[in-house]
């Protein structure tokens, strides 16, 4: 059985909720909303060519080399801008 088809097959009884606690309404009450979070602007997929040591260094720095590529060309973006 596969893990998908174990959870597809699981009641709500079944599930363990000892180790999450209950939330109240005192809970709700202290909840914090989170205004003004920039929504990502649409990505477009594009092929551009990048130097191979460049994009190897970008690689080594783990997951999200990509967005870190993006923030810096949006860094060259506002610093050039008048």
């Amino acid at each position: 059985m596969t893990d998908r088809e174990w959870l597809d097959a699981l009641e709500d009884e079944d599930i363990d909720l000892s180790a999450v606690p209950e939330v109240t309404p005192e809970m709700c009450a202290k909840a914090v909303v989170c205004r003004g979070t920039e929504i990502a602007p649409e990505k477009e997929l594009v092929l551009i060519r990048l130097d191979e040591d460049v994009l190897e260094w970008f690689r080594a720095q783990g997951e999200g080399y990509q967005t870190r590529i993006n923030s810096l060309f949006r860094a060259y973006i506002e610093a050039h801008q008048s």
